[in-house]
């Protein structure tokens, strides 16, 4: 029977589509979303500093990756329009600081010390890499940052 068969086939995208996101249902496949925005990359790098067990070392002081993360998002709220894009908010923001013109570096458990620059540029060309849609994975860096 031709109409049960196309019932069947509804109930089916419908069923899928709900589990996904609405992927057919709304606006066309959103299995393929657009690249993350400006701000959303910003968010991600944040994101790794705060979630990161090395400690963020800034004006000679050491701070917790939560206290860092808090730290930037109060720089990146005061930098207002001025930060267009993740990279300028690593140049600009999250690279070294305002008052004393220091780098910021990352101390990881086995000693190692890298400007916190290096990494979150290195963390950017890992997000903007991944692949695009709901499958995204989590931020996993490189850094080794439970040595």
């Amino acid at each position: 029977m031709p109409t049960m068969k196309v019932i069947i086939s509804f109930l089916f995208v419908l069923i899928f589509s709900l589990s996904y996101g609405n992927i057919f249902l709304i606006g066309g496949p959103m299995l393929f979303q657009q690249t993350l925005t400006e701000e959303q990359k910003i968010t991600e790098l944040i994101n790794y500093i705060e979630k990161s067990e090395a400690m963020f070392v800034r004006n000679g002081s050491e701070f917790t990756g939560a206290k860092a993360a808090e730290h930037l998002r109060m720089k990146r709220t005061k930098a207002g329009s001025r930060i267009k894009t993740a990279k300028d908010f690593i140049d600009f923001i999250a690279s070294k600081s305002s008052s004393s013109g220091e780098p910021y570096f990352m101390k990881f458990k086995n000693g190692q010390k890298i400007q916190v620059r290096d990494i979150l540029l290195h963390e950017l060309k890992k997000i903007e890499a991944r692949p695009i849609g709901f499958l995204r994975g989590g931020s996993k860096s490189g850094y080794k940052v439970t040595c």
